[in-house]
């Protein structure tokens, strides 16, 4: 295949991939958008197979198919709610490969024309080195990302003394290795500078908490993009350099977006960590002097039967209960009796972007009954019945009122504002902010404890 035609065809791919992200920015164009990516990537591949320089066709094939299969059995098996810790795990893959391809092309440069041992072009060891350090970066960070989001370690900031100035230390002693290696070519400083990335990485994440996963999440789908594309230029593949960019910047995007939605610093969230893991609240119908109202699914049932509209908050105790399915069909009985039913998302709801509402799209809920909390937070003080589902800090009124607390400035729901809060939860431990959550000692407030699942199915029974 000419070099022309390839070229060609890469923009072609790149285009998809454009067009792919676009269609992935709304619900109703999502599987447009899929449809997009996977024409780009088959025109990705078809192409770079047909290049003269493959020349060991039998080991790509064998890897596609190992590859592939290992893809479609994830893909069957995986549960709607395990998605965020398979998207880390991604994410640690693409940072594997920038960092196997690094390795490739500095034992046997030749092979990329790059130069020669002992002799690389400097442009290419710059590449080669920011792609490497990207990668080991993402590569590590993501394996602590995907053991917290699946309970092998404790979400809980894991901090010790002198943590950030040793980070500090390491990110010079990068930037230096960096240098050094472009400028002299040393083995030894190229095998420093991957194991001192892999360290990095990891200690990048581990001080991060539960509550900013969300935004990890998405920076590690940004870090992997720009490791992708300092690999491109270092196999001068414009498409790898343009996907990369790609993702690179729509994942970067994507984190500032999630900040704004917490009130937070990007910096603050890297550097730092947030809150603890819940659980630091005694459990019960009251905390301390403090009691709260309790009721049962059939209470529930009664007064949202006679609402006149319902707004129902999901969170992520409704994904570990898997209970979007029962709650929908708690919502299409309540739309049988006449109640406006709508279902209102915090940015940062679950342990991902868009977590809730790939959930509630599982479940079959209307598109168009889904709203975010810029579109829905105004409607909450006009609303017979909040509905909360495993929500807990983004429903949280100390977000507003207490300066003191760790989430305070934090833009939340305001379901206090409804005549009646359905606060379904099975204790009341305090979040992944570590903080009660004043909510629950409302007025206003009834809260269901219970498994999420099952009380949905029991309001369900009641209902019919």
């Amino acid at each position: 295949m000419t070099e022309n035609l390839s070229a060609f065809l890469y923009l072609i791919a790149s285009i998809c991939f454009i067009m792919a992200l676009r269609g992935l920015s709304s619900p109703d164009t999502a599987r447009g958008g899929n449809i997009y990516g996977i024409a780009g990537m088959t025109i990705a591949i078809l192409t770079t197979l047909a290049s003269p320089e493959v020349v060991s066709f039998w080991l790509i094939i064998l890897g596609l198919l190992i590859g592939g299969a290992i893809g479609t059995y994830i893909a069957r098996q995986i549960q709607m709610t395990a998605l965020p810790q398979l998207v880390a795990a991604f994410h640690s893959l693409v940072g594997l490969s920038a960092v196997c391809v690094a390795t490739a092309a500095f034992a046997a440069p030749e092979a990329y024309g790059i130069g020669v041992r002992g002799a690389i072009e400097s442009g290419s060891l710059v590449e080669m080195a920011i792609g490497l350090t990207i990668g080991a970066i993402t590569f590590t960070g993501s394996i602590v990302a995907f053991a917290k989001l699946q309970g092998l370690v404790s979400g809980a900031p894991l901090i010790f003394s002198g943590q950030h100035f040793l980070n500090l230390a390491l990110g010079i002693a990068l930037i230096l290795l960096i240098v050094l290696f472009v400028t002299t070519e040393s083995v030894f400083t190229f095998v420093m500078l991957v194991l001192l990335s892999l360290a990095f990485g990891f200690l990048l994440i581990l001080p991060i908490g539960g509550a900013d996963m969300p935004v990890v999440i998405s920076m590690l789908n940004s870090y992997s993009g720009w490791a992708a594309c300092g690999i491109g230029f270092t196999l001068s593949n414009s498409l790898l350099i343009i996907t990369g960019a790609l993702v690179g910047s729509s994942g970067a995007i994507l984190s500032y977006v999630m900040c704004k939605g917490m009130n937070r610093s990007i910096f603050n969230v890297i550097l730092g960590g947030f809150g603890t893991e819940s659980g630091a609240s005694p459990t019960g119908p009251g905390v301390g002097d403090r009691l709260v109202k309790s009721g049962s699914a059939e209470d529930a049932a009664f007064i949202m039967k006679n609402a006149g509209s319902v707004i129902i908050v999901p969170g992520y105790g409704m994904a570990v209960a898997q209970a979007q399915h029962a709650l929908r069909e708690m919502g299409d009985l309540l739309k049988k009796d006449g109640v406006q039913v709508r279902y209102a998302i915090h940015p940062v709801a679950g342990r991902m972007p868009g977590h809730m509402n790939v959930l509630l799209a599982e479940a079959n809920v209307p598109y168009d009954e889904v709203a975010e909390l810029e579109e829905i937070n105004h409607d909450f003080a006009q609303t017979d019945v909040a509905f909360v589902i495993g929500a807990n800090d983004v429903t949280n009124p100390a977000a507003k009122t207490d300066p003191q607390s760790p989430i305070y400035g934090m833009p939340i729901l305001d379901v206090e504002r409804a005549r009646t809060v359905l606060f379904v939860k099975r204790s009341m431990a305090s979040g992944y902010a570590g903080v009660d959550n004043e909510l629950f000692f409302r007025e206003n407030t009834m809260m269901l404890f219970g498994d999420a699942k099952k009380m949905c199915e029991e309001i369900v029974k009641s209902l019919d």
